[in-house]
């Protein structure tokens, strides 16, 4: 299928340098986890190469279900060939004890699953959704990336998440305006060892929030307390005494004592607040 033409003709341009990156690949795996960034990639894989583009979804403990079953459905959607991977990123001790640098292990693990599936296909180019809004931030993943010779052509042409969502919205990819998500593991305080039992925890919490219909959300986990990160706007739902007293009490029976909302409501990467170079370096 065609795209849809863009009027914007920087943006235009932007768009005809990543399909001519692209098609300098030849074939690529597209790292999909059927958020804004690896959606848009996908696509524009899916145009630039046809059948010679593959997205390939992790599966894990620390990405729910409902996220996987997402990812599906919009490959489906976009008409890229698709498979599935499974990661043990938890059997690693450098994951599994939450160091600073826990995404170098998440991403390391998941492009050493992925070299497999490219030496299958014959496909000699692994590419990720990192966009340029990423650069500068705290993102040991990147660091993987990089070492292992993961592409990241979003940054290469320059396109930025706002961007990325205009043109998604244009294209009518269902990401346009899905809200930005990580992977479990970032709602743990570093240094507090991360576990399946407690990825599953954390995992229903979210859910039951996300059924409530609340879309930019976080629930952290700290021990026996949990401290749920909202939109400005949502925090209105929490006036409501019905509303916090259905929270509670499913929380509680997911073995949270405390719930607390915390009133500077959701900001993307809370617990890389106070984390310094210098600490990143230490452990790394």
């Amino acid at each position: 299928m065609v795209p849809k033409p863009i009027k914007s003709t920087t943006l235009q341009t932007k768009i005809d340098h990543l399909y001519e990156c692209l098609r300098n690949y030849e074939k690529v795996i597209v790292a999909f986890s059927g958020g804004v960034d690896s959606t848009f990639l996908a696509e524009a894989s899916q145009h630039a190469l046809g059948e010679k583009a593959l997205a390939v979804t992790a599966i894990s403990d620390s990405y729910p279900i409902r996220e996987m079953k997402a990812a599906q459905e919009i490959a489906k959607q976009i008409g890229i060939r698709f498979e599935t991977v499974n990661t043990q990123e938890l059997d690693l001790e450098g994951y599994a004890s939450n160091p600073t640098n826990r995404c170098f292990f998440c991403k390391t693990e998941l492009f050493d699953k992925l070299r497999p599936i490219a030496e299958k296909y014959n496909v000699g180019t692994i590419v990720y959704g990192a966009i340029p809004d990423d650069v500068g931030d705290h993102r040991p993943g990147m660091d993987a990336a990089k070492q292992m010779g993961i592409q990241a052509p979003l940054i290469d042409v320059d396109l930025t998440k706002d961007e990325i969502r205009e043109i998604s919205k244009v294209w009518d990819l269902p990401t346009w305006d899905k809200p930005a998500f990580a992977c479990l593991s970032s709602r743990f305080p570093y240094g507090m060892r991360i576990t399946r039992e407690l990825l599953r925890q954390v995992d229903a919490a979210e859910q039951f929030l996300y059924d409530m219909g609340i879309r930019q959300f976080r629930v952290r986990h700290h021990g026996e307390l949990a401290r749920i990160e909202l939109e400005a706007d949502e925090m209105n739902r929490f006036y409501k005494k019905e509303t916090r007293d259905q929270i509670n009490e499913h929380f509680y029976t997911l073995g949270y004592t405390h719930v607390t909302l915390d009133l500077q409501g959701y900001r993307s990467g809370s617990l890389n607040e106070g984390v310094t170079k210098t600490q990143v370096r230490q452990v790394s």
